[in-house]
């Protein structure tokens, strides 16, 4: 395609469909003090030796998580990612991160959607499922865009237990379209709190389990009092391991089921990009946001993929899109099903069982060192600890002794007045010799 650019006359004439005189003029509504009027001051160009010396020297200045003991999670997690799940999605015919604008062309890729969606079906227990979104955070918002059209009201009410930055991706998206939200206090064993802000304008509830400090609900009973109201239940997960061996949200009543996938078969990658899992009953699958895909014949009965469902604003009119912000996330979402492939549903389970033995493991060694208290009830592989003093000063003193022990609650709610709450982690990555470590570290800290 050729490149032409604007010529002085062609501006000209668009300034004055528009009604200025300057492009300036276009931003007289930024104030001045918040324009620049110079340029940036960005150092001159070195060489490529040069970059690379300064590009590695900050480097240096990280903490990769596998460089010693890790307890931090709150939504990402770290797990071990089998060499093969790299090698395959390195495949040039698989290496891309974007959405597949032409998927009839792309018929492996369109296939690979479609095992990921069955998977996740299978996971959730639901009946239908997407082929992914962004991220856990921004699918909880979506989801909650989906139970307005479905239900036609405007309220949304959120547990406690939902993870902050899921509650503000939610609100972001939720006050742009008008919907009122809903949100209880932050509380580690409240989810059942819930029932009582269910009316009769009530779109949906958004509870997750495991919640933000770790425990475990069971959440039938809310989608009893929810379905009773004629509003929808959302359930969001953070840790998708979690599913080999707790009840999925379709047996517990879910209406819409939305994870964060990160887990399995991607790293940590300093906070993304992860891949949002969705899913949902049947009946809603027209208002589900994303694309679908799905399984057919050819005019010579072969076996082949389409892309059954996608109500993007690319392809259908803005006003009718379910959503403008559910990227696919490709890539991510091939390593999620080739990490799911090579565990299978048995792997699945030894894993997730693995992860809570460690988290036991943890959680009783803590238990031991005085002043510490376990708040979470019941867990999966993470927990919430009460700690002496603030929790957050905690772990700037252990990291400089090289261990992460966890991430302060008031690093994720600042006004929550948790400012004591650690939450920890234990993953099947997480050895007996670094529990033993930071135990030492806190009885030390104790002590001085």
């Amino acid at each position: 395609m050729r490149y032409l650019p604007l010529t002085p006359e062609d501006r000209a004439e668009m300034l004055g469909v528009i009604g200025v005189k300057s492009i300036d003029d276009l931003f007289v509504d930024v104030p001045a003090s918040a324009r620049r009027d110079k340029p940036v001051d960005l150092p001159h160009h070195v060489g490529e030796l040069e970059v690379e010396r300064e590009m590695a020297a900050l480097a240096k200045r990280n903490r990769a998580a596998g460089e010693g003991p890790f307890f931090c999670g709150a939504g990402a997690y770290r797990h071990h990612v089998p060499a093969t799940v790299d090698h395959i999605i390195q495949r040039s015919e698989f290496l891309t991160s974007y959405t597949p604008y032409q998927p009839e062309i792309a018929q492996g890729t369109l296939q690979v959607l479609f095992e990921f969606q069955t998977q996740v079906a299978a996971l959730t227990g639901m009946e239908v499922a997407n082929a992914s979104l962004y991220d856990g955070s921004t699918g909880a918002a979506e989801a909650v865009m989906m139970a307005q059209r479905v239900t036609r009201r405007n309220k949304a009410v959120m547990s406690g237990g939902v993870h902050p930055h899921y509650v503000g991706a939610i609100e972001t998206l939720a006050h742009a379209a008008g919907v009122q939200t809903t949100r209880m206090p932050a509380a580690i064993d409240a989810e059942d709190a819930v029932i009582a802000a269910i009316d009769q304008d009530t779109a949906c509830v958004v509870v997750q389990t495991p919640n933000v400090f770790g425990t475990v609900t069971d959440v039938t009973k809310i989608a009893e009092a929810a379905h009773a109201a004629g509003a929808l239940l959302i359930v969001v997960t953070t840790e998708a391991v979690s599913y080999g061996l707790l009840k999925s949200p379709g047996e517990m009543g879910a209406d819409i089921a939305v994870a964060e996938g990160q887990s399995i078969g991607n790293g940590l990658n300093f906070g993304g990009p992860y891949v949002g899992l969705f899913a949902c009953k049947e009946k809603f699958v027209r208002q589900m946001p994303g694309r679908l895909c799905g399984e057919t014949v050819d005019a010579d009965g072969k076996r082949g993929f389409v892309l059954t469902l996608s109500t993007r604003e690319q392809h259908i009119r803005r006003d009718k899109a379910t959503s403008n912000i559910c990227t696919n996330s490709g890539l991510c979402a091939l390593a999620f099903s080739i990490h799911m492939s090579l565990l299978g549903e048995t792997g699945l389970r030894k894993l997730a069982a693995l992860n809570h033995q460690k988290a036991v493991a943890l959680r009783d060694a803590l238990a031991a060192v005085p002043g510490y208290e376990i708040l979470t009830p019941r867990f999966f592989n993470e927990f919430a600890v009460r700690v002496p003093g603030k929790a957050a000063e905690l772990v700037e003193t252990l990291a400089s002794h090289g261990v992460l022990a966890g991430v302060p609650f008031s690093r994720l709610d600042a006004g929550a007045g948790m400012d004591d709450v650690l939450l920890v982690a234990a993953t099947e990555t997480t050895m007996d010799i670094d529990i033993t470590f930071l135990t030492k570290l806190l009885t030390k800290v104790v002590g001085q």
